[in-house]
């Protein structure tokens, strides 16, 4: 058996190696090439372009997939796996993904020559969960700004929110998609004193936890609504004008997700008219996010740099929570 696993500036060939130590099928199967790029930056640039158009959205790295014919397996994280890959692998049977989606490849190429395609859900949902922590509470009690103005020589402590600064103790956290990270959030601010309500139309109860049948009715009720749900064309701009209009004017929004499932245009007209108190934003339509974008200037806006998923913990951990399902995918066994 062989097996071609495409490294990168994230999860580089040495974790790669580490994780399938325990699974010794996998670890003297493995040849490890790396799709090399001249920064993370421009790693980020292309991964934003495959997520957003799929796997043939950029040229396939020369000389990576050569000899693909000779392959049982491909493992790869960001580097996209397209159609004419796939149809070139004659010996075939399994596409590893290190993260938790699978949109850099070719699904339909891949299920027309039974090629079964496995990821790793849930591989950095702790990271994501901390990070949307630091995100609600670094825009509620402004732990960026303090920071700039004193960078600046200012002791200026008027905020945005400054007559209605909260604590997260009595207030309800909306959660909308109450998957592994979902949950994780919920739990925490749970522990903090938080009431927790949630939509997703996929969880049918979650016992102690308040469920709403439609987002705009939870934007309604919630102080802080976190979203975590996946990308879909369904749920494309789940967090619509109409959404936020609904939300409470002294509520946040965090999105440490995709995008996609914000209107961000919306969100800009609700933040700039005072509409809704404040956000905090991991991810942008555009990245990296232009300096003449709106959120730059925006006082009430807490943003960074797509970094919500970035640990060294994720990456290093995600190689070994694939291991086993890659192995049940050359077995042709079915993983849930």
């Amino acid at each position: 058996m062989k097996i071609l696993c495409i490294a990168d500036d994230f999860i580089p060939a040495e974790y790669i190696e580490e994780g399938f130590l325990g699974f010794p099928e996998l670890a003297e199967a493995a040849e490890i090439r790396t799709w090399h790029h001249e920064s993370v930056e421009a790693l980020q640039r292309d991964n934003l372009l495959v997520e957003q158009g799929g796997p043939d959205a950029i040229p396939t790295p020369a000389g990576l997939f050569d000899g693909v014919e000779e392959f049982d397996a491909v493992v790869t994280q960001f580097c996209p796996v397209p159609a004419s890959v796939i149809e070139r692998g004659e010996r075939l049977r399994a596409i590893g993904v290190l993260r938790g989606g699978a949109e850099n490849v070719d699904a339909g190429a891949a299920a027309a020559r039974g090629v079964s395609v496995v990821n790793t859900p849930g591989r950095n949902a702790e990271a994501v969960a901390e990070f949307t922590l630091g995100m609600i509470l670094t825009e509620i009690r402004n732990i960026a700004r303090s920071q700039e103005n004193l960078h600046q020589g200012s002791w200026d402590r008027d905020f945005p929110n400054g007559a209605e600064i909260p604590e997260i103790e009595g207030k309800t956290v909306g959660i909308v998609g109450l998957g592994q990270i979902g949950r994780k959030v919920a739990a925490f601010v749970e522990v903090m004193g938080a009431h927790v309500a949630f939509y997703d139309p996929w969880v049918s109860e979650s016992g102690r936890w308040t469920r709403y049948q439609d987002v705009a009715e939870l934007a309604e009720v919630a102080d802080i609504l976190c979203v975590h749900a996946r990308l879909t064309p369904e749920t494309h701009h789940l967090v619509s004008a109409d959404v936020l209009a609904a939300m409470k004017p002294t509520a946040v929004l965090v999105n440490t997700a995709r995008s996609g499932l914000v209107d961000e245009q919306a969100l800009v007209g609700a933040l700039r008219e005072g509409r809704i108190m404040g956000a905090a934003i991991d991810t942008f339509d555009v990245e990296p996010l232009p300096a003449d974008h709106p959120f730059v200037t925006l006082p009430n806006a807490t943003i960074t740099g797509h970094l919500a998923g970035s640990t060294a913990d994720a990456f290093k951990k995600t190689p070994r929570l694939l291991a086993p399902r890659l192995i049940d995918a050359l077995r042709g066994v079915s993983s849930s």
